[in-house]
């Protein structure tokens, strides 16, 4: 085996704006892997926000031995961005030298297109209003909060995009207080979840209060050891490739999660489609879908997903899997 490691960046359209801050980029780590006269391919998107970095997960991937196989990097690895890169290197490097799709090799039906959300930008609210009504033709639009201005945003966004679902992430900017007075107002103006309303560690009132307004884990859930401390405070789970550490896991939560009650939403980092493509075969039948990331990029990798109204597409052979 075989393996070549890139650090990548992709200059982003426009800046993409969060309350923890703006980016104009997006910085991944890819992997190669060659065995035989095949090539398998992974992305992964490290995140500071879990303590990494792109040195950092690349000094996790080359401590590994080249000769790896998958179900040795669930022991060697941790949950997180080096374990997903290699992971879905893997399971890209296998469908290749069995000439099968990887949803072949999971035993599972083609994957159809599934309809993504499409995420606003943090700004002014007459920034917010302007993008809102650019995209108004979208059935799911996302938009980032967790700020003193929230409503004015959200107000803003709904006169934008009248018949437009909403869906609101406050990247745990909010507190169960701030939560319980703005429910109400959400569900006014057509919000029909919230995403990580409290920061994860300090979550716990959230199984103390109604929740009219369905509550969604994103920062609280990694991997299937999250799920014992979600119970009774959250309705949904984001589940991202670069928390679970790869498509494996990732499955594997999914189907513990929709066991146990939870509403599955599918979501990313920003980065390329290669990144997207695993989480494809995940997001089949969930019923929050977020991979839009491919959209703000400047340039995407070559064969990227196919974007078609609010549908994106499952990826061609050539880009992943």
């Amino acid at each position: 085996m075989k393996r070549n490691i890139e650090k990548e960046v992709f200059a982003l359209a426009e800046a993409f704006v969060i309350s923890r801050g703006a980016r104009t980029q997006a910085e991944v780590i890819s992997i190669g892997l060659e065995n035989d006269g095949f090539f398998g391919h992974g992305e992964c998107v490290p995140y500071a926000r879990y303590g990494e970095s792109l040195e950092s997960v690349q000094a996790q991937i080359e401590a590994l031995p080249e000769d790896i196989a998958r179900h040795e990097i669930q022991e060697a690895l941790a949950p997180g961005a080096a374990r997903n890169a290699y992971d879905c290197a893997l399971w890209d490097l296998e469908a290749k030298k069995e000439n099968k799709r990887v949803w072949e090799l999971l035993s599972l039906q083609a994957p159809n297109p599934v309809k993504t959300a499409y995420t606003l930008s943090l700004g002014e609210p007459e920034q917010m209003e302007q993008a809102a009504r650019k995209h108004s033709h979208r059935s799911l639009l996302k938009i980032k909060l967790g700020t003193e201005e929230d409503m004015k945003r959200l107000e803003a966004v709904r006169r934008g995009a009248p018949t437009s679902r909403i869906i609101v992430d406050a990247n745990e900017g909010w507190s169960a207080d701030v939560y319980t007075e703005l429910a109400p107002h959400l569900l006014r103006l057509g919000v029909s979840l919230v995403e990580q309303p409290m920061p994860a560690g300090a979550d716990d009132l959230l199984a103390e209060i109604e929740r009219p307004l369905p509550v969604c884990a994103d920062e609280s859930c990694h991997d299937r050891t999250s799920l014992q401390k979600l119970r009774g405070k959250y309705d949904y789970i984001n589940i991202k490739l670069d928390k679970t550490g790869g498509l494996t896991e990732a499955l594997q939560l999914k189907e513990m999660a929709l066991k146990e009650g939870f509403g599955i939403m599918v979501g990313c980092m920003v980065g390329s489609s290669l990144a997207m493509a695993p989480a494809m075969v995940l997001a089949q039948g969930a019923e929050v879908v977020d991979l839009d990331a491919p959209l703000f990029l400047a340039d995407d990798r070559k064969y990227g997903l196919q974007y078609e109204q609010d549908f994106v597409h499952p990826p061609a052979r050539e880009l992943w899997g």
